[in-house]
């Protein structure tokens, strides 16, 4: 049964980074075999680089120059639980036919004012003692035959289920929820923020890296700058970023200011510092790949030292022979066969200036291509992928029972902290289902409250799974609203805020009225727009491409600008 969520939004921290790294670890590292013999210097230098630039946007660093420096570099790792989640975590990809599986990474920058310097560089001195925000979201996927590399951005903002998770630490259990995704780490750690990306996207995840504000700046410094660009001069107060149009070197100080710059980019929304980091993320791995700047065994060393001090890995990252062997792993795939996305979404309509809800059916073609191991940019791969897991599907699923079988218990869950819930909605659904033919549907006068609507099925049965899509079929719902559900022996339709009217589930609008504008996680006021009568409707199924022009960042435009907001040109 879904949880109520009994705590609002966490503050979100002046404008918080898309950037970090947590503090190096104080775990004893395991035992490393030392080499037989120093490694040369061809060796050396390809070693440090290809680790420093093996996964583009990874930042990773290393030395290897003897087992004293190794068993250092490892003590700097900080490492902590991969998955936190109550479900088992997703089955890993299969193998191709010459044994390759792709490699999924979920990139976090936290917003943590925890440290003195990190406290310095991101201000807001009275946030220290608050957990940090995840408000960096970038999962990087290398494709099996390590051809191409896809990265997927979330902004921090979107509002999604945030499944059920326990901080290892205290054992402390944090109920499932409906919260922005930048708040998922606070409840336990990374290891949730991975469990909600499982749950969101159906993708396993194999790793996960985190950095905070003065590991990004470390980091920027060691790898001696990153070109960005600009079309027109701009000057951000908030972020502190003031450059002139045309292209800039950015390290240091200022390359956190570009990571951190919201208001000064396109609409001022969290949607154009997303791009902003997939410009930078993208030249930085131009720059690695080229090993233009990584020559000098001192400054491969310096970002040996920084790399390693500025992570938080999972365990199965925690160690440099780990993150050298993914480096060689990818060191092949070319830049300008890279793809960066951001999910696409609508406004959340209950809180359409602050918050934005995944546009379920665009994000899932991404995800599918994604899980499938199709470059973004295949439209024609992608297709096919789709096909075949369509027929996959409906060859393993069972046939629904009929529809005068299967018992629906109908919740509402339209209540918010906001807004009352719209009195008579479960009764109104479970007629429109009777009407339908599900003549077992009835209204569960269960209280519950949530944001997006969900039709719940007994976990691990398959009959149960069959009944549920022929339930969303006829309300007009979409397939990722159906999910398995423990402790449950009924099909559970909750309706949440998201539909708070009509007998059909509403319709995505063809586009968004306007991006969101990023407000933080601040208390919610007012009431919420509603959604307008679903009504009966006419749904266009005709396909469409993955991508749209202006939606991706690739390596192969190296003379691309980010747009200035004409209120932030000087």
């Amino acid at each position: 049964m879904p949880h109520k969520s009994d705590t609002p939004d966490a503050p979100d921290a002046a404008a918080a980074t898309e950037d970090s790294a947590t503090a190096g670890g104080d775990e004893e590292p395991g035992e490393i075999p030392g080499p037989s013999r120093p490694p040369g210097r061809r060796r050396w230098v390809r070693v440090l680089r290809w680790t420093a630039g093996g996964l583009a946007v990874a930042l990773l660093g290393t030395a290897g120059a003897g087992y004293l420096y190794l068993r250092h570099l490892n003590s700097n790792l900080t490492k902590e639980e991969l998955n936190l989640g109550s479900k088992p975590p997703l089955p890993r990809a299969t193998p191709n036919a010459e044994g390759q599986t792709p490699i999924n990474i979920l990139l976090l920058g936290s917003d943590s004012r925890g440290s003195e310097a990190n406290a310095e560089l991101g201000g807001a001195r009275d946030n220290a003692d608050r957990p940090g925000l995840a408000d960096t979201q970038m999962l990087i996927h290398v494709s099996a035959d390590r051809g191409h590399i896809s990265a997927l951005s979330i902004p921090r903002d979107t509002r999604v289920t945030i499944p059920e998770c326990t901080d290892p630490k205290d054992g402390t259990v944090y109920p499932q929820t409906e919260r922005t995704i930048n708040t998922s780490i606070q409840h336990g750690g990374p290891g949730c923020t991975v469990a909600t990306w499982e749950e969101l996207t159906g993708i396993p995840i194999d790793h996960f890296m985190m950095v905070e504000f003065a590991g990004a700046v470390s980091l920027a410094d060691a790898v001696g700058g990153v070109p960005v660009c600009v079309a027109d001069n701009v000057h951000d107060e908030d972020s502190g970023l003031h450059l002139e149009a045309g292209t800039t070197e950015v390290k240091g100080e200022q390359a956190l200011q570009w990571l951190r710059t919201r208001h000064g980019f396109e609409d001022g929304s969290d949607i154009g510092r997303t791009k902003a980091q997939q410009m930078y993320f993208t030249a930085m791995a131009t720059e690695l790949q080229q090993g233009t700047k990584l020559t000098d065994p001192v400054q491969l060393m310096d970002l040996a030292e920084a790399a390693t001090d500025a992570l938080t890995v999972d365990p199965g990252l925690g160690s440099v022979e780990a993150l050298y062997d993914l480096g060689e792993d990818v060191k092949n795939v070319p830049s300008d066969a890279m793809t960066m996305v951001t999910m696409p979404w609508l406004p959340d309509p209950q809180r359409p200036a602050a918050h934005v809800i995944p546009n379920a059916e665009r994000a899932e073609r991404i995800f599918s291509a994604i899980r499938n191991d199709v470059a973004l940019d295949d439209a024609e791969g992608l297709r096919a992928a789709e096909e075949a897991e369509a027929e996959r599907l409906a060859a393993e699923a069972p046939d629904p029972a009929p529809a005068e079988e299967i018992a629906v218990a109908v919740r509402n869950g339209t209540g918010t902290a906001a807004i009352g819930p719209v009195t008579g909605r479960a009764s109104q659904v479970a007629g429109a289902l009777y009407g339908e033919g599900f003549t077992q549907a009835y209204a569960d006068d269960t209280w519950v409250t949530q944001e997006a609507t969900t039709l719940g099925y007994p976990a691990g049965d398959p009959q149960r799974l069959a009944d549920a899509r022929a339930v969303a079929e006829a309300l007009g719902l979409p397939a990722s609203a159906v999910r398995e559900s423990e402790g449950t022996t009924v099909l559970v339709l909750t309706i949440g805020a998201d539909w708070r009217e009509g007998t059909l589930y509403p319709a995505p609008p063809e586009e968004p009225g306007a991006d969101a504008e990023e407000t933080g996680d601040a208390e919610e006021t007012g009431d919420a727009e509603e959604t307008g009568d679903a009504g009966d409707r006419e749904r266009d199924d005709a396909p469409e491409e993955i991508l749209r022009e202006d939606e991706a960042v690739t390596g192969k435009d190296e003379n691309a600008c980010m747009t200035v907001n004409p209120l932030h040109i000087w």
